[in-house]
């Protein structure tokens, strides 16, 4: 077995790898630029070697600076992660130049599987169901708009090297083609160094399920069943799950086989991934073949129990599979939040900063559920704009989906994360979705149930009344605390009432809290009562209370007269007053937002790219005024409205804030 191995990439999955290693008695080598020279996986590894500046192409992906840190270390192998140099068959060469083994599949693999147009080919000659497209190199924006017009709108603008959802666009008409081609070549060629774009048929209503395969160098190859990445946002996936809910046992195997035949064909080694388009009867379409790790790896490894990374090493060492295909058994469900640093709540663009709190849910691993986090990042640490924007994978596994679900649903409220925009609230309200709790979801799923974009969850009356009733107890908590601290009456008690009303979403809740040793009874103005237990106190940011029985996990911040509660997906003010007071706040103002309706704000940090109109132009609804760079993805900024520039304030180069103004209308 190897002595040393080196991993060549950074964040979550370089740590996800050191684990294993660390389990197996390998050493580790991690490689870091500037901006990561602190960072999370720098910090597990055995060694650490600094390879450049912090823009990718200048460090991660630079092949001579990663093998002058293998020579440097003496390391035995490499693991190369997903995305940077994963599938890069020119990485694999020179490792196999200089006599160092890739914890990946041959070159010849990655030639053949890792071009997203080459593999296309390969799986047609070898009778596998291909969605239509044009599998050519397209000169430029012309000849896209040409070829996207023969196939026939809607079609998929993509990079031929993308992956993790860049370089990818929608057209639905000869301007988005033209539009969407550009920025993709772009992106392919920042992120990958690799513009070259295809266009294929994008087929609507579609679910993304994609089989997960592991070979051997002997001849052996299985699969570890499928996954669900249906819930993705800008053709990148959100939520996934193993296995899937809509997959009956025969596609399930018939897929299965068709995976393994195809990395056969290929003469595959190593773990991989074959994607599939599947409609609504269950007919499949091969997309792709990953010649990696996947980002959504550990919920196969949580209903499967095999340690792919482990299998991944084991398989670059020589050794043969050590379990056939009627071994590997559906043992359970499980589901993967990916938590990214983007704000929600700004159509979910890149966010960066300092995590100012970072306190993940306690891991747990037992027979009835399994909590696991793979995370690269710590409290205090800094999110950087030069890699991708995902923060951690939270992780549940439970023996049914709907206990699952449930498991995942805690685990998100009990989360805490400060400093940055995240995602978690949106994470929180797809897990309570109908269509997500069904199983009735397609890849359109966040366009079509989030179409104005995310503005928090709207919570039903039983939730409301659950969060009530728990701040009603919590405040009774704070208040006693207040008339101890103030020292007015040995009997602090007696100075809290026992009557309140609760504001909080729109609602008036008249309450009165019976208080004993154990918790608090929550008497209801209209008959009905909760019971609450828990141990907040005040000050602490995570309220873990049962409210009947039934936990419920509020983030408490303070406001004047009440509670700041994050649950479930919404962020709610929630007021709690004597009767008086609520009179009284029946009769105060409503303070208005600044007007910015004639503004257009940089929604988040980044470098102006393009600028597209001029002071003094007319523009119309949806015309696009300017491009911001952040995150290696392109964001086109559009009209809202139709109006006149009076005034441009930023020019392509000019690196700004959030709320920077970029332009004014009049």
């Amino acid at each position: 077995m190897f002595k040393k191995i080196l991993i060549a990439n950074r964040g979550e999955i370089a740590c996800r790898v050191i684990k294993t290693a660390r389990k197996m008695g390998i050493k580790t080598v991690a490689i870091y630029s500037d901006a990561d020279r602190n960072a999370l996986h720098v910090q597990m590894a055995d060694e650490a070697v600094h390879i450049g500046p912090p823009p990718a192409n200048q460090s991660y992906i630079v092949i001579d600076k990663v093998m002058a840190a293998i020579k440097a270390t003496g390391a035995e192998a490499v693991h190369p992660g997903y995305g940077f140099l994963s599938e890069n068959p020119k990485f694999a060469e020179a490792l196999e130049k200089a006599g160092v083994a890739f914890i990946g599949p041959p070159v010849g693999a990655i030639e053949a599987m890792g071009d997203k147009i080459t593999s296309k080919k390969i799986a047609q000659e070898a009778g596998v169901s291909t969605v239509p497209g044009y599998m050519g190199l397209i000169a430029d924006a012309d000849e896209a708009v040409k070829i996207s017009g023969e196939i026939g709108y809607p079609v998929m603008i993509k990079a031929s090297a993308g992956g993790g959802g860049k370089g990818m666009r929608i057209a639905w008409n000869d301007e988005e083609a033209r539009e969407g081609f550009q920025s993709s070549k772009n992106e392919a060629a920042s992120s990958f160094g690799d513009d070259r774009i295809f266009i294929e048929k994008f087929v609507t209503q579609p679910r993304h399920i994609e089989i997960q395969v592991l070979c051997d160098t002997h001849g052996n190859g299985v699969y570890l069943h499928e996954r669900e990445c249906s819930i993705q946002r800008r053709n990148q996936k959100v939520v996934e799950e193993a296995p899937s809910p809509f997959l009956d046992e025969a596609t399930r195997k018939a897929m299965g086989e068709q995976a393994v035949a195809l990395a056969k064909a290929v003469g595959y080694a190593s773990a991989g991934t074959v994607e599939f388009i599947v409609d609504g009867n269950r007919n499949f379409y091969f997309l792709e073949m990953n010649t990696r790790l996947q980002v959504e790896h550990p919920v196969t490894e949580l209903i499967t129990g095999v340690d792919l990374v482990e299998q991944m090493i084991r398989v670059a060492n020589g050794e043969k599979l050590p379990f056939a295909q009627s071994d590997l058994k559906i043992n359970g469900w499980a589901i993967e939040n990916r938590l990214y640093a983007e704000d929600p709540y700004r159509g979910f663009l890149p966010s960066i900063g300092r995590l100012t709190r970072y306190r993940p849910p306690a891991e747990v691993t037992k027979a009835s559920h399994v909590v696991r986090n793979d995370t690269g990042v710590y409290e205090g640490g800094e999110i950087s704009m030069y890699y991708d924007p995902m923060i951690a994978k939270l992780c549940t596994w439970a023996p049914t989906r709907a206990e699952a679900i449930e498991r995942m649903r805690v685990a998100l409220d009990s989360f805490e994360v400060e400093g940055i925009g995240h995602n978690l609230p949106f994470l929180s309200a797809v897990m309570d979705h109908p269509k997500f709790v069904s199983g009735d979801m397609t890849t359109a799923f966040i366009a079509e149930e989030y179409p104005e974009g995310f503005e928090g969850a709207t919570l039903g009356a039983g939730d409301l009344r659950r969060i009530a009733a728990a701040c009603a107890a919590m405040n009774r908590v704070s208040e006693i605390r207040r008339t101890r601290v103030s020292g007015r009456m040995d009997n602090h008690e007696r100075k809290v009432g026992d009557d309140w009303v609760v504001t909080l979403q729109g609602e008036r809740y008249a309450l009165s809290v019976q208080a004993d040793p154990k918790g608090a009874t929550i008497h209801f103005a209209d008959g009905a009562s909760h019971r609450v237990e828990g141990a907040w106190t005040p000050g602490k940011s995570l309220a873990e209370m049962l409210v009947d029985g039934a936990p419920l996990v509020l983030k408490v911040g303070k406001i004047s007269g009440g509670f700041r509660i994050r649950t479930r997906g919404a962020d709610l003010k929630v007021h709690v007053r004597s009767p008086r007071q609520a009179e009284l706040a029946e009769l105060m103002p409503e303070k208005l937002p600044p007007d910015t309706s004639k503004l257009l704000l940089c929604p988040m940090p980044g470098l102006i790219v393009k600028v597209n109109v001029a002071e003094g132009d007319e523009v119309q609804d949806g015309q696009a005024l300017c491009t911001v760079e952040a995150m290696k993805m392109e964001n086109i900024l559009r009209a809202e409205r139709k109006g006149r520039v009076v005034k441009i304030n930023a020019a392509p180069g000019d690196s700004l804030a959030v709320d920077d103004v970029i332009m004014e209308f009049e």
